[in-house]
C-alpha cells in the first residue's frame, strides 16, 4: 500500500499511467467492451469490482488530461440515437470532470460513434475494464503533460 494513492490504483495500472507519453489515450471502458480484441496485445488491466466513475476518479489523481485538445476525453455514442443522449453512466463522468477540471475544456466530451469508438480505443495506449454493469460507460482519457 502507498500514501495518498487511490487503492485502485494497482502497480500495473500506475507503471501503464507512467509509462504513456503526451497525447496517449486510454481507453476506460464498461463490463461489455471488447477489451481484448480491441487491445489487440495491448495491455488490459481489469477492474472487474469497481464502477467506471470510480476507476475515472482514481486515474484522474494522478493522470492529467491534454489542454492542447479541445476535447481529451471521448465517450461512446448511443447507438441509434442523437449524438446529444448522454446516458446517466456519461452524465456522471460529466459531474466528475467538472469537479477535476472546473469549467474548462478538459471538462468537455466529445462523443464518438459505436464503430468511430472502438477504432479509436484500437489506437489507445492500454485499455482498463471495469466493473460497470450500465452499458455506454466507455471513455478515452488523453494524457496531457505537467509543466511545474
Amino acid at each position: 500500500m502507498l500514501k495518498n494513492i487511490n487503492p485502485l490504483l494497482s502497480g500495473e495500472l500506475l507503471n501503464v499511467l507512467r509509462t504513456m507519453g503526451h497525447g496517449d489515450d486510454i481507453a476506460l471502458v464498461d463490463r461489455n467492451f471488447p477489451a481484448t480484441s480491441i487491445a489487440n496485445g495491448k495491455p488490459v488491466i481489469r477492474l472487474d469490482g469497481s464502477s467506471v466513475n470510480d476507476a475515472a476518479a482514481a486515474i484522474l489523481s494522478v493522470l492529467p488530461l491534454d489542454s492542447f485538445v479541445a476535447h481529451p476525453v471521448k465517450r461512446m455514442e448511443v447507438v441509434g440515437e442523437d449524438s446529444s443522449l448522454i446516458p446517466e453512466v456519461q452524465q456522471e463522468m460529466a459531474t466528475l470532470l467538472k469537479t477535476l477540471e472546473g469549467d474548462n475544456d478538459s471538462a468537455k466530451m466529445e462523443s464518438l460513434e459505436r464503430f468511430a469508438f472502438y477504432e479509436a480505443a484500437k489506437q489507445a495506449f492500454a485499455v482498463v475494464v471495469t466493473g460497470e454493469a450500465r452499458g455506454y460507460g466507455c471513455f478515452l482519457l488523453k494524457k496531457g503533460v505537467i509543466f511545474s
